[in-house]
């Protein structure tokens, strides 16, 4: 190996292959572990029997608790050990992983139905006459003890993820610092490249194994499935949430073992012609040159800080662009975190189905759009103009894309009493004629499809007077207000479960998938050249701030509200809540379709709509910029 001089031998005490390799898993496990919660998120909500907007705050916390610690992490954890910080932080997120999958064993059994009569008789073969009331008139049916789901436990997932947004802040900073100070300069970018393609696997993964977990019971191994009346789609399924969360938290855990055994500092990698100096002493005078302009330095910064950061908000470029960067990670964030649920509701998608698409489809897309951005910036050697204005066309491109959603739709499924009328008109009234005398609860929500595609909210809304079958597979029979809409010899049976959409559905689903797929990766092929826009419209003295500063901003506006928002905005839209055992409002079990859809994207196309007016007036003034600068100075800054 000596004899080629591409090639150098570095002492076995060297251990940076093995940092690199143990920090990549790092990032692989954190990534999946985040996307995961986003993959979880409707579970989460039915299982706690909380509103969006709970939830929305439930995943914010993640931000909350990285926001809190990031500043002064970032800027002691240089002076201190920075592998076993790495590991103390994944060491974090693992227990705040496993706080949060905890909370289930903490909770009983999982109960999406209190008192309605198929819980009570589904292990008979009694006929159920659900129209009659039959808890109150006869003697021999077992008391129901009735178990609040939605109960506080909710806030040890809350405090788990804010335990994992406290973990994750040693992690990217300190690695990224790690790496960059003792690779040669010729390696460390590349180092870096491959923490960042590494890193895209973890969503993608993290959006799998979300997408198996909801396909499973949430009570798997403790209940009997035959006993289970409800499938993957109805709208009080919960899956095994759980499982992943203590998947995820083993990742993490084990990540955590080789930081542990890492030195402090390593030596640094030189140059093929550069031998004359010893690393360690190059080392040691390092370190005495900080400690003796330690307290100089940082009087100095202090100083300096409130003036630079007035030069770079007054920066009218970077200034705008940073607004820019903030509605787009709202938008992406409100959108990721609710997407799923969006799928489920609009479409008629299991959550199951909803995570893996977004898995395979999706992610991959932003993928290839964030590399191939970074490689027409090579390949092209794109001006920081040019970069803003690629910037600006795909956001317009996205824009445009965003009014072609509008037109993939499914209708509102037909449900007696809520989206229809008991005999087909457009006024809606929960109770009808032909069930004001069965003595129904309006709370309840058991739903039952007729053969003619209605839904009704339960059999005895339904008016049902007999059964047959138990469980899964119970049927009610002479059901009045199921005859007393449609022509006599229609059938008048109902069977468990909320009736499909209709076929045409499944079209717009695709379209919607294709629109989906595309806008992902327009909007993923502009980041790379936005990303260099906000680093080189600012002097070189100014960038770490620059990119500090936009971290910091877009997170806490962006990160922290966008899911409480938009969880608000979808709640706007429900037409049937779940009741708690004490009477207060639960998870919505129903939305109005048509609202919901026209809420969210009307939302998410105000916003692109404002982030192309930013970047369009940044690039009218970086044009104007680099015109009025001197020719050595747009060589350098541009």
């Amino acid at each position: 190996i000596d004899q080629h001089q591409n090639f150098k031998v570095y002492p076995l005490t060297d251990r940076q292959p093995l940092f690199i390799v143990a920090l990549s898993f790092a990032y692989f496990s954190k990534a999946l572990t985040g996307t995961y919660m986003k993959s979880s998120i409707t579970q989460i909500e039915r299982r706690f029997d909380l509103s969006s907007t709970h939830i929305g705050l439930i995943d914010g916390s993640f931000e909350m608790g990285n926001l809190l610690f990031l500043a002064v992490v970032s800027h002691f954890g240089a002076k201190l050990h920075r592998p076993r910080l790495i590991a103390a932080g994944c060491f974090l997120m693992a227990v705040g992983a496993f706080l949060t999958g905890l909370t289930h064993f903490f909770m009983g059994r999982y109960r999406y139905k209190y008192d309605t009569v198929i819980q009570v008789f589904q292990n008979d073969n009694l006929s159920i006459a659900a129209c009659v009331d039959p808890l109150k008139t006869l003697d021999h049916v077992p008391e129901i003890q009735i178990e609040d789901s939605g109960s506080s436990m909710w806030i040890y997932v809350f405090l788990g993820n804010a335990l994992r947004g406290i973990g994750e802040t040693p992690v990217t900073p300190l690695g990224i610092s790690y790496i960059d100070d003792f690779a040669k300069a010729e390696n460390s970018p590349f180092y870096i490249a491959c923490l960042q393609t590494i890193t895209l696997l973890g969503p993608m993964f993290g959006f799998l194994l979300g997408s198996y977990c909801a396909r499973l019971y949430v009570d798997i191994g403790y209940v009997d499935m035959e006993s289970v009346t409800i499938t993957p789609k109805d709208s009080r399924w919960v899956g095994a949430w759980w499982m992943g969360f203590l998947v995820s938290s083993g990742l993490l855990l084990i990540s955590s073992i080789p930081f542990w055994f890492l030195p402090r500092s390593m030596p640094k990698q030189e140059s093929e012609e550069n031998h004359e100096t010893p690393v360690c002493e190059i080392l040691n005078k390092t370190e005495d040159a900080q400690s003796n302009n330690q307290n100089f330095k940082l009087t100095e910064i202090a100083k300096g800080f409130l003036p630079s950061l007035r030069h770079l908000l007054g920066t009218p470029a970077y200034f705008l662009l940073l607004c820019g960067n903030i509605l787009k990670f709202n938008a992406f964030i409100g959108l990721l975190t609710f997407k799923a649920k969006y799928m489920e509701q609009q479409f008629g998608q299991s959550a199951s189905r909803a995570n893996f698409l977004i898995g395979v489809l999706n992610l991959p897309a932003v993928a290839i759009g964030i590399f191939l951005g970074g490689l027409l910036m090579k390949r092209y050697k794109l001006s920081v103009v040019s970069g803003a204005k690629l910037s600006f066309a795909t956001s317009f491109m996205s824009y445009l894309l965003m009014l072609l959603q509008f037109g993939t739709k499914c209708d509102n499924i037909p449900i007696a009493g809520l989206t229809v009328s008991y005999n087909g008109s457009v006024r809606e009234m929960l109770f009808s004629e032909c069930n004001r005398d069965c003595l129904c609860s309006a709370e309840e929500w058991d739903p039952v499809c007729s053969d003619s595609g209605i839904t009704y909210i339960s059999p005895c809304m339904a008016g049902c007077l007999s059964s047959s079958g138990h469980g899964k597979n119970t049927v009610f029979h002479n059901c009045t207000c199921v005859s007393t809409s449609f022509p006599a010899g229609s059938s008048t049976s109902v069977r468990l479960g909320q009736c499909p959409h209709a076929k045409d559905c499944s079209r717009s689903f695709t379209s919607y998938m294709a629109i989906s797929v595309l806008s992902s990766f327009i909007n993923a092929l502009g980041a790379t050249p936005g990303y260099m826009v906000i680093i080189r419209c600012i002097t070189p003295e100014l960038k770490s701030l620059a990119l500090g500063i936009q971290t910091l901003v877009t997170r806490t506006l962006g990160g922290i509200p966008a899911p409480v928002y938009f969880g608000a905005l979808i709640d706007s839209t429900c037409l049937k809540w779940s009741m708690k055992s004490c009477g207060g409002r639960g998870a919505c079990r129903i939305y109005n379709s048509d609202m919901y859809r026209y809420h969210t994207e009307k939302f998410q196309f105000t916003l692109f709509k404002q982030i192309c007016q930013k970047l369009l007036t940044s690039i009218i003034i970086v044009v104007k910029t680099f015109a009025d600068l001197p020719q050595s100075n747009s060589v350098l800054y541009f």
